[in-house]
């Protein structure tokens, strides 16, 4: 990680720039925050090294399209995305565009603070892109055609219920076979799955 490196926080909600500024403070990153989208892109330095912790619903300037603008700027600033319960397949568009990561709410602030580790790693260093696509080739290999589809439809922001319904199945199955899925594709959350069906 790089020391000059820095958080940007850009959130609507006081409470939360008030609480993620604490949590960056007290795990040694330097964070800024800013109450929108459009302050972020007036004040911060876009091309210094960091990354960009965004509110996925703000006034104005979306998170998303915050995350769009960049792209369409050519700045590759590491984005997490931080999504309420009902958003997770506007999040999914969000990593199909390029964010590490998205958090759905409430998170758990050490999973945070290891994906920003890892954003902030991305700064300095470039992955192997063969590497991850063939492990991720590997991991999905291992999938039934039945927890192939339980895993698009839980890439497609659907919860259990649906899940069941689709498929026409007890709620309990479907948990059954999601359990499965986490466990073949060794995710720990849902958007580690997502994060391995979007590189294949």
């Amino acid at each position: 990680m790089q020391s000059e490196a820095i958080v940007h926080i850009v959130d609507d909600d006081k409470a939360i720039r008030d609480s993620l500024t604490l949590l960056m403070k007290s795990v040694g990153f330097e964070s800024k925050s800013y109450d929108s989208a459009e302050m972020y892109l007036n004040e911060a330095d876009l091309y210094a090294p960091g990354c960009l912790i965004a509110d996925i619903r703000m006034r104005g300037i979306s998170g998303l399209e915050l995350q769009q603008l960049l792209n369409n700027k050519g700045i590759k600033m590491p984005v997490i995305i931080i999504t309420g319960h009902g958003d997770v397949p506007v999040a999914v568009q969000a990593m199909k565009a390029g964010a590490i990561d998205f958090l759905e709410k409430p998170y758990d602030n050490e999973v945070l603070v290891t994906r920003i580790k890892q954003c902030l790693s991305e700064v300095s260093k470039s992955q192997d892109k063969s590497r991850i696509i063939a492990k991720a080739k590997t991991y999905l290999s291992r999938l039934t055609p039945r927890e192939r589809e339980v895993m698009n439809l839980l890439v497609a922001g659907k919860h259990n219920k649906i899940i069941a319904k689709e498929l026409n199945i007890s709620v309990r199955t479907a948990e059954a076979h999601r359990a499965k899925v986490m466990k073949k594709l060794h995710a720990e959350s849902l958007s580690d799955i997502v994060r391995l069906a979007l590189v294949v």
